[in-house]
Protein backbone atom coordinates (compact mmCIF):
# COMPACT_ATOMS: atom_id res chain seq x y z
CA UNK A 1 0.00 0.00 0.00
CA UNK A 2 1.56 3.09 -1.25
CA UNK A 3 0.62 6.70 0.86
CA UNK A 4 0.88 9.72 -1.85
CA UNK A 5 2.46 12.72 -0.75
CA UNK A 6 0.08 15.63 0.00
CA UNK A 7 2.86 18.27 0.33
CA UNK A 8 6.43 18.52 0.76
CA UNK A 9 8.20 21.37 3.19
CA UNK A 10 11.08 22.90 1.02
CA UNK A 11 14.13 24.74 3.04
CA UNK A 12 14.89 28.03 3.07
CA UNK A 13 18.61 28.50 2.12
CA UNK A 14 18.69 31.33 4.94
CA UNK A 15 19.17 28.60 6.91
CA UNK A 16 22.86 28.66 6.26
CA UNK A 17 22.95 32.08 7.42
CA UNK A 18 21.34 31.65 10.30
CA UNK A 19 23.60 28.80 11.46
CA UNK A 20 27.02 30.75 10.15
CA UNK A 21 25.62 33.63 11.84
CA UNK A 22 24.90 31.63 15.53
CA UNK A 23 28.43 29.79 14.89
CA UNK A 24 29.92 33.05 14.84
CA UNK A 25 28.28 34.67 17.88
CA UNK A 26 29.05 30.82 19.77
CA UNK A 27 32.88 31.31 18.61
CA UNK A 28 32.87 35.22 19.51
CA UNK A 29 32.15 34.46 23.31
CA UNK A 30 35.13 32.36 24.08
CA UNK A 31 38.41 34.67 23.59
CA UNK A 32 40.15 31.11 22.45
CA UNK A 33 38.46 30.69 20.00
CA UNK A 34 37.95 34.38 18.36
CA UNK A 35 41.38 33.39 15.80
CA UNK A 36 39.09 30.23 14.48
CA UNK A 37 36.04 32.09 13.20
CA UNK A 38 37.40 32.25 10.08
CA UNK A 39 37.72 28.30 9.68
CA UNK A 40 34.48 27.64 11.32
CA UNK A 41 32.72 29.97 9.28
CA UNK A 42 34.51 28.39 5.95
CA UNK A 43 33.80 24.92 7.54
CA UNK A 44 30.17 26.14 8.44
CA UNK A 45 29.32 27.12 4.86
CA UNK A 46 30.65 23.35 3.32
CA UNK A 47 29.04 21.76 5.85
CA UNK A 48 25.56 23.47 5.67
CA UNK A 49 24.60 23.31 2.22
CA UNK A 50 24.88 19.33 2.47
CA UNK A 51 22.95 19.01 5.91
CA UNK A 52 20.07 21.10 4.15
CA UNK A 53 20.48 18.64 0.90
CA UNK A 54 19.96 15.88 3.23
CA UNK A 55 16.84 17.43 4.96
CA UNK A 56 13.58 16.15 4.00
CA UNK A 57 9.73 16.17 5.46
CA UNK A 58 6.66 14.73 3.94
CA UNK A 59 3.05 14.94 4.80
CA UNK A 60 1.68 11.37 3.77
CA UNK A 61 -2.12 10.91 4.12
CA UNK A 62 -1.35 8.60 7.74
CA UNK A 63 2.34 9.92 8.64
CA UNK A 64 4.70 12.48 8.88
CA UNK A 65 8.53 11.40 7.75
CA UNK A 66 11.45 13.54 8.45
CA UNK A 67 14.37 12.51 7.15
CA UNK A 68 17.80 14.67 7.84
CA UNK A 69 21.42 13.47 9.04
CA UNK A 70 25.16 13.13 6.53
CA UNK A 71 27.13 11.08 8.58
CA UNK A 72 24.24 9.62 10.45
CA UNK A 73 21.39 9.43 8.67
CA UNK A 74 17.78 9.76 10.57
CA UNK A 75 14.47 9.11 9.19
CA UNK A 76 11.59 9.65 11.64
CA UNK A 77 7.85 8.54 10.62
CA UNK A 78 5.50 10.29 13.00
CA UNK A 79 1.86 8.91 12.51
CA UNK A 80 -0.43 12.28 12.68
CA UNK A 81 -3.42 10.68 15.56
CA UNK A 82 -0.35 10.41 17.19
CA UNK A 83 1.01 14.29 17.10
CA UNK A 84 -0.53 15.94 19.85
CA UNK A 85 1.07 19.69 19.20
CA UNK A 86 3.17 21.52 15.92
CA UNK A 87 4.63 24.07 17.00
CA UNK A 88 5.83 27.75 15.07
CA UNK A 89 8.48 29.42 16.93
CA UNK A 90 11.04 32.44 16.15
CA UNK A 91 13.25 33.45 18.38
CA UNK A 92 15.33 36.84 17.91
CA UNK A 93 18.43 35.95 15.06
CA UNK A 94 15.55 33.54 13.47
CA UNK A 95 13.24 36.94 13.14
CA UNK A 96 16.16 38.51 11.48
CA UNK A 97 16.59 35.92 9.00
CA UNK A 98 12.89 35.11 8.12
CA UNK A 99 12.97 31.57 9.87
CA UNK A 100 11.00 29.50 12.03
CA UNK A 101 11.14 26.47 13.84
CA UNK A 102 8.04 23.49 13.63
CA UNK A 103 8.20 21.57 16.58
CA UNK A 104 6.42 18.21 16.81
CA UNK A 105 5.02 16.91 19.99
CA UNK A 106 3.38 13.21 19.81
CA UNK A 107 1.53 11.02 22.98
CA UNK A 108 3.14 8.93 24.80
CA UNK A 109 6.84 10.87 24.24
CA UNK A 110 8.95 10.29 27.00
CA UNK A 111 10.54 13.43 28.31
CA UNK A 112 10.14 16.99 28.17
CA UNK A 113 10.36 18.79 24.23
CA UNK A 114 9.70 18.49 20.69
CA UNK A 115 10.23 14.95 19.09
CA UNK A 116 11.26 16.22 16.43
CA UNK A 117 12.35 19.60 15.29
CA UNK A 118 12.83 21.29 11.79
CA UNK A 119 14.44 24.73 11.38
CA UNK A 120 14.18 26.72 7.98
CA UNK A 121 10.40 25.66 6.31
CA UNK A 122 9.81 27.70 4.14
CA UNK A 123 5.87 28.90 4.23
CA UNK A 124 6.29 27.12 7.81
CA UNK A 125 2.88 28.02 8.79
CA UNK A 126 0.92 26.58 5.76
CA UNK A 127 3.25 23.70 5.98
CA UNK A 128 1.45 22.98 9.69
CA UNK A 129 -1.78 24.34 9.01
CA UNK A 130 -1.37 21.42 6.45
CA UNK A 131 -0.59 18.93 9.01
CA UNK A 132 -3.11 19.99 11.01
CA UNK A 133 -5.88 19.98 8.55
CA UNK A 134 -4.51 16.59 7.43
CA UNK A 135 -4.63 15.20 11.17
CA UNK A 136 -8.64 16.77 11.49
CA UNK A 137 -9.72 14.66 8.37
CA UNK A 138 -8.27 11.51 9.85
CA UNK A 139 -9.32 12.11 13.05
CA UNK A 140 -12.88 12.57 11.35
CA UNK A 141 -12.79 9.49 9.36
CA UNK A 142 -11.81 6.98 12.19
CA UNK A 143 -14.41 4.75 13.77
CA UNK A 144 -15.15 5.56 16.87
CA UNK A 145 -13.73 2.78 19.62
CA UNK A 146 -17.26 1.77 20.74
CA UNK A 147 -19.43 2.08 18.01
CA UNK A 148 -22.86 1.00 17.40
CA UNK A 149 -22.34 -1.73 16.30
CA UNK A 150 -21.63 -3.50 19.46
CA UNK A 151 -24.99 -4.80 21.05
CA UNK A 152 -26.00 -4.25 24.12
CA UNK A 153 -25.62 -8.34 25.15
CA UNK A 154 -21.86 -8.03 24.68
CA UNK A 155 -21.73 -4.75 26.21
CA UNK A 156 -23.54 -6.58 29.36
CA UNK A 157 -21.39 -9.66 28.63
CA UNK A 158 -18.34 -7.85 29.33
CA UNK A 159 -19.56 -6.04 32.11
CA UNK A 160 -20.25 -9.55 34.46
CA UNK A 161 -16.96 -10.53 33.05
CA UNK A 162 -15.10 -7.48 35.04
CA UNK A 163 -17.16 -7.81 37.87
CA UNK A 164 -16.13 -11.53 38.37
CA UNK A 165 -12.46 -10.32 38.08
CA UNK A 166 -12.98 -7.50 40.43
CA UNK A 167 -14.26 -10.09 42.83
CA UNK A 168 -11.29 -12.63 42.67
CA UNK A 169 -9.04 -9.99 43.16
CA UNK A 170 -10.70 -8.90 46.28
CA UNK A 171 -10.75 -12.85 47.53
CA UNK A 172 -7.28 -12.49 46.30
CA UNK A 173 -6.26 -9.74 48.58
CA UNK A 174 -8.62 -10.85 51.64
CA UNK A 175 -6.17 -14.29 51.45
CA UNK A 176 -2.36 -12.38 51.24
CA UNK A 177 -4.10 -10.19 54.22
CA UNK A 178 -4.78 -12.77 56.32
CA UNK A 179 -1.60 -15.27 55.95
CA UNK A 180 0.34 -11.90 56.87
CA UNK A 181 -1.69 -12.00 59.83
Amino acid sequence: MSNPILKSASFDPKVKQYWMTTACLFSALALVTIPLIPVVLIIVWLVAGKILAAMSAQLLTQKLVVKRGILFKEEKSIPLEKITDVGLSQGPLMRLFGLYRLSFETAGQSGHGALVSLLGVVNASEFREAILEQKDNLAAQAPTKFSNAESPKNQLELIRALTYSVKNIEQMLSTLLDEKK
